[in-house]
């Protein structure tokens, strides 16, 4: 899979997280952004690695989100909690499943669409 597409995917998924927090208030901005954070960690993986099978990239992204989440448990260093969260919440487990799902779907439909060689 090209790197162009992938990191413009990556750039468009940052400015809806951020859009989705300057437009609203509440639970919608908190959980589009786990969403959304798996899905970029899914797209970063496909820029590190072009080839790499769409359930790969998807397991991978949800098992990053899912370890960061718990790594929560035992603390987050303070200069790493912007990026990575401070306080575990268990229902960001099931939006960071669902982020890993939709950037599995698309990826899958880039994948069977790509030419063949």
């Amino acid at each position: 899979m090209s790197r162009l597409p992938v990191g413009v995917a990556a750039l468009v998924t940052v400015c809806l997280g951020l859009g989705v927090r300057a437009l609203w208030d509440g639970p919608v901005p908190k959980y589009a952004g786990d969403a959304l954070y798996t899905v970029l960690i899914h797209l970063l993986v496909v820029l590190v690695l072009p080839r790499v099978r769409p359930w790969v990239a998807a397991l991978t992204s949800a098992g990053l989100s899912w370890a960061i989440e718990f790594a929560q448990l035992a603390g987050i260093p303070a200069v790493l909690r912007p990026l990575l969260g401070s306080t575990f919440n268990p229902p960001d487990l099931l939006w960071y499943a669902i982020g890993a799902a939709l950037a599995w779907a698309g990826h899958a439909r880039a994948y069977r669409s790509r030419p063949a060689g």
